[in-house]
Formats: structure tokens, C-alpha cells, sequence
């Protein structure tokens, strides 16, 4: 295992014992331990090819099944992508930082394509249900992390955008997404105009259990991390998170999904 490797998972998690982590890590385990998220970008659009690659390899990723329930659309056209960050940025949870994304992709759960399959192969489709729902949600987002590992991998800045589930009806109305298909996750990509630290994570005695879930230290744990998040950035991380978490987001987006057609219970 490399030094820098280590350095890395150390810079990450704090204190960690490297004897428990292999001796031979692949080199691709550094590149994956020095993700950062990229909001700042040198303005040249990504060209088409590029983001048609990116969402080709995101799409070879795991699918449940084999049922393949994630489409990316790819936000080309400059009156749609105007429009798009129009939406993005507008509102009490806008982020101010998007207005200025060269390339967009959106990511979709489809499970569309699954019903349709079933009216033309006169199947009835027995599983209405939340699992119809779910399973889209998780093809989506083991999507976006291919395209992230990929648009990283070419030398490029990406970052996730939750705020496509802001306002869902007017993505779906300006993407033409149809019932049982919606905005799952949007991805900025774009020419990195600089490389922001990576960000410490909670240790992982807190977040990695063997054999038994156990959270019996997370006070401790909590406090720990804060304390090292604000050494190394200035951020106490629990109360950034529980401010967030403290004012209504999203309330509606359940009911937005129920329009798309699909039951939750």
C-alpha cells in the first residue's frame, strides 16, 4: 500500500489502524479516496461525445435484476440548460454556485420501460408496490456514482445536484419525463477551475460495523469529528447538518412521486 494512500484514509477518517487495511491496495483505491466534489468550474462546455462516453460507462454500473431502471438525459440544448439552471437556482433552496455549470446531466429512475415490457409481453405486472419505486432509486444512484468515477477518471470536476427534486414537476415538464419516470439526481460536470480539499469523514468505527450493527459510541464519535472537521475546515459538521435538517425540505416530493403513479405502501 502506498504512503500516499494511507496519508489519504488518514487525512479522511483521522486515526485508523493501517495494519487492518490490505497491503496491496489498487492504485484505483487512491483515485476513489481522493474524490472531492468540484463547483467551480473554467466555463468550457463538456463536449457531447464526452458526456455521451461518461453516461455510456455510468451505465454498464450494477442494475437490480438486471432490470436497467436509470436513463441520464443529457441537458445539450443551451435554451433547455438556461432553463434548467433557471430552475435550480430559483427558490428558498437554491444554490447560488449552479448558475454557473457549463454541462448538466440529470439522472432518472424509469421504471416506465418495466410496465411497458410487461403490456407487450401480455405479463401483468404483480409488484405495484414501494419496491417499484425503490428499485429505481438505487439503479440511479449507483449510476451517478459511475459517472462520477468516470467524469474523474477523464480530468474532470463533477459534483451531485439533489436540488432536480426542488421543484419536480417542472423538471419533468421541461425533461418530457412521463409517468413512472423522475428526476432522481442532477450531476454538474464540467473543466475543474480548481481542486477543493477533501472533505474529512466520520470515522469509521462510527459508519463500518462488523458482523453486528453497534452505534452504542456515536456521542463520542460525534464530538470527536466535529472537533477534527473544525481543526481542518472551520465547520462543526453536526450542527451544519441539524440546522439543514431543521427546516422543512421537500415535503411535497412524496406526493409529486404518487402523481408519477407509483403506490409507496
Amino acid at each position: 500500500m502506498s504512503d500516499t494512500f494511507t496519508e489519504t484514509l488518514k487525512r479522511r477518517f483521522g486515526d485508523i489502524e493501517t495494519g487492518a487495511l490490505p497491503a496491496d491496495a489498487p492504485e484505483v483505491w487512491q483515485h476513489l479516496a481522493g474524490h472531492v466534489s468540484c463547483r467551480k468550474f473554467t466555463g468550457g462546455e463538456v463536449p457531447l461525445e464526452t458526456l455521451r462516453g461518461l453516461a455510456a460507462v455510468a451505465l454498464t454500473t450494477p442494475s437490480k435484476s438486471d432490470l436497467q431502471q436509470r436513463d441520464i438525459v443529457i441537458v445539450n440544448d443551451e435554451e433547455t440548460r438556461t432553463k434548467l439552471i433557471d430552475i435550480l437556482t430559483s427558490g428558498p433552496l437554491a444554490q447560488a454556485w449552479i448558475a454557473d455549470v457549463p454541462s448538466l446531466l440529470v439522472i432518472c429512475g424509469n421504471n416506465r420501460r418495466q410496465r411497458q415490457i410487461h403490456e407487450l409481453r401480455d405479463k401483468p405486472f404483480a409488484n405495484d408496490h414501494l419496491d417499484a419505486f425503490y428499485n429505481p432509486v438505487m439503479d440511479a444512484g449507483i449510476a451517478l456514482a459511475g459517472v462520477i468515477m468516470a467524469a474523474q477518471a477523464a480530468g474532470l470536476g463533477c459534483c451531485p445536484i439533489s436540488a432536480v427534486r426542488n421543484r419536480p414537476d417542472a423538471i419533468s415538464d421541461l425533461l418530457n419525463l412521463p409517468d413512472h419516470v423522475f428526476p432522481a439526481v442532477g450531476v454538474a460536470i464540467g473543466y475543474p477551475a480548481e481542486r477543493p480539499t477533501p472533505r474529512a469523514r466520520l470515522p469509521l468505527a462510527a459508519t463500518v460495523h462488523v458482523d453486528r450493527f453497534n452505534d452504542a459510541d456515536l456521542p463520542e464519535q460525534i464530538d470527536s469529528y466535529d472537533k477534527r472537521r473544525n481543526g481542518l475546515d472551520g465547520s462543526i459538521w453536526s450542527e451544519q447538518k441539524t440546522n439543514q435538517y431543521s427546516r422543512p425540505e421537500r415535503q411535497d416530493f412524496g406526493d409529486f412521486i404518487k402523481r408519477k403513479g407509483f403506490r409507496l405502501d
